[in-house]
């Protein structure tokens, strides 16, 4: 989000600090939710954007079968950091905001989870905010894809691009 909305403040299940949050959002080489290739983390500080970072991550097996997705294929991957690796750079900007937001939050927290677990690092421990739900309660966006949500909030995307 660009700047601080009266209609996201209002949002019945959002924290009290709206304004100060970590957008992110992973794409998965493969079913395993341990697979993330890649993660965008937008840095959200008084309502507005102060960070973006994008790192494209070596998942755990040698193969990426979401390509017809996101476009990531294993020789982009293949020389990255696995998670384990990138965990000391994304650990900070992970635990700078007041909680975590992202659309079909369910998802992005899985594929933390499980990536935390398999590289042996302690979960967040930060409360999620899924842009979905806000989007139905709030604007009542149905459908509530990202794009439908982006249109309604004159948002570029760039869809599967993971800081899109």
């Amino acid at each position: 989000m660009r700047k601080s909305s009266p209609a996201l403040r209002s949002y019945q299940h959002a924290p009290e600090h709206v304004d100060n949050f970590v957008a992110l959002d992973f794409e998965t080489a493969d079913n395993g939710a341990d697979s993330a290739c890649a993660i965008g983390l937008v840095t959200v500080r008084g309502g507005r954007i102060i960070d973006k970072q994008h790192f494209l991550i070596k998942p755990p097996r040698p193969y990426v079968m979401f390509t017809y997705i996101h476009g990531i294929t294993w020789e982009m991957v293949k020389d990255k950091p696995t998670f384990k690796d990138l965990w000391p750079r994304i650990e900070k900007t992970l635990n700078e905001g007041d909680y975590l937001a992202a659309h079909n939050a369910p998802f992005d927290r899985r594929v933390l989870e499980a990536c935390c677990l398999a590289a042996g690092v302690p979960a967040v421990s930060k409360k999620f905010l899924c842009t979905v739900q806000l989007a139905r309660k709030t604007w009542n966006i149905r459908p509530t894809r990202l794009n439908n949500v982006c249109q309604h909030l004159n948002i570029e995307l760039r869809h599967h691009e993971a800081l899109s």
